[in-house]
């Protein structure tokens, strides 16, 4: 395996991003996360008070209508940004930081201390990502923070046999051995030469982790694990929706639309960070 050079690691991502197929993704997220950081730009409107008589469809005035109570449905989705992206982030830090560790210390030291660590990944694996975040959300308790660390555990095992995987490639390549015997360190080795050439798949899965989280995160608010009521989040948003589908469809597709628009947006991002592909 060759050292790939940051410095053309970072040209190929600015390619992949100048391409037009990547162009929108990056758009909607930037959008995304402003909704996120200053909902205010974007609408003046309250998210939790009544503002119009219920269910009006999309309008001018109301772009994304009104709910069964007379709330704006787009102030709702743009403060619920603030819920769902910083949960998945959450999410994604907890699975990228605890995940990666064990799989850089599983790959990098080997032995007994990797078929463990292995191990306790495989029974990780072995149980379905929603039942284990629903029973994590259980003993944490209810509430988007608590939602998020419980989808965050259940991507540790993925980030860890990633970087696993990574790392013993990397070990075993010529310029690690040269290191080596240059007289190297194996600390020094692991920092300077390993962790540089085995971490760009782990961004990139980071990256699409964060869909992932947005969708998972999203399922808990769905089913009633999420932020409560009347703060918005976009799961809530949908499952409030969900019994005005035939007379008010806009209170589901809407912000269904949004969070498949992000999620796709993150997708496409992590093709960019890998190497992107052809747009």
């Amino acid at each position: 395996m060759t050292a790939i050079a940051p410095g053309r690691a970072r040209r190929g991502l600015g390619r992949s991003l100048a391409r037009p197929g990547f162009i929108i993704p990056v758009v909607v997220l930037v959008v995304a996360l402003a909704w996120a950081i200053a909902p205010g730009l974007f609408t003046g409107i309250s998210p939790t008070d009544t503002v119009a008589p219920s269910l009006q469809a999309p309008s001018a005035v109301h772009w994304f209508g009104t709910d069964a109570t007379g709330r704006d449905v787009f102030a709702r989705v743009v403060h619920g940004a603030s819920q769902s992206i910083s949960g998945a982030l959450i999410a994604v830090l907890v699975g990228l930081v605890v995940g990666t560790a064990l799989g850089v210390t599983a790959g990098a030291t080997g032995g007994v201390v990797d078929e463990v660590l292995m191990r306790i990944v495989d029974v990780l694996l072995a149980i379905p990502a929603l039942l284990l975040s629903l029973s994590v959300v259980i003993l944490l308790g209810f509430g988007t923070t608590n939602a998020a660390i419980a989808v965050g555990v259940t991507s540790i095992a993925v980030f860890a046999r990633l970087a696993r995987s990574e790392v013993v490639s990397v070990r075993v390549s010529e310029f690690v051995e040269a290191a080596y015997g240059s007289g190297g360190t194996f600390l020094s080795v692991l920092w300077r030469h390993i962790l540089p050439n085995s971490l760009t798949p782990v961004i990139a899965l980071a990256a699409l982790q964060l869909g992932s989280a947005i969708l998972q995160i999203s399922t808990l608010g769905f089913l009633g694990y999420g932020a409560p009521p009347p703060t918005p989040e976009w799961g809530l948003l949908i499952a409030e929706g969900r019994d005005y589908v035939a007379t008010a469809w806009w209170l589901t597709v809407l912000p269904g639309a949004v969070v498949v628009a992000v999620v796709l947006a993150t997708n496409r991002l992590s093709q960019a960070i890998r190497g992107g592909e052809p747009a």
